[in-house]
């Protein structure tokens, strides 16, 4: 299963809305800036899209009003190790108050993971990064135990995106 990503202008995205009225796109919007997001088996319904392939999913993130996507870039040499990462995550998450759904996302095209999460709302986000849960989930971060001490893993930073439905 894919997850395909498209960005661009808010008016552009809703023209794509309005020719496929039928299909499952989700929108986010974040001042003029749109994604429409859909999961799919088959071939890419935009142009010029971000694709993922699902390593790991929970939820159904149709039901989600806000959006994070950490966007993470990983090298080749630490795909693996990365990805085993979230293999085994605490899945801690999915009891969260507010919760939606996570997609683990692989590149395709690039080299930057996203771990998507969809809250009811953006309360609900800022309550799960001050719970007991975040910080099992984190907890090796910045220790020698932490993958994010591993040389060789991340080429740059990570960076954060929000958008609201």
């Amino acid at each position: 299963m894919e997850l395909h990503k498209w960005s661009g202008h808010i008016d552009q995205a809703i023209g794509y809305l309005a020719s496929l009225p039928n299909s499952r796109l989700m929108y986010l919007m974040q001042g003029q800036e749109a994604i429409l997001l859909y999961e799919t088996e088959g071939a890419a319904l935009l142009p010029d899209v971000d694709a993922y392939q699902i390593l790991d999913a929970s939820g159904d993130i149709n039901k989600g009003y806000y959006a994070v996507f950490n966007n993470i870039p990983v090298t080749e040499e630490g795909r693996e190790r990365f990805e085993e990462r979230f293999r085994n995550r605490a899945r801690k998450i999915e009891d969260e108050p507010g919760f939606k759904a996570i997609r683990v996302l692989r590149p395709l095209n690039s080299d930057t993971y996203v771990i998507l999460t969809l809250w009811e709302d953006e309360q609900s986000f800022k309550n799960w990064q001050q719970s007991n849960a975040y910080g099992s989930a984190h907890a090796k971060r910045g220790t020698a135990e932490g993958i994010d001490k591993v040389p060789n893993i991340f080429p740059r930073p990570s960076y954060v995106t929000t958008f609201i439905r």
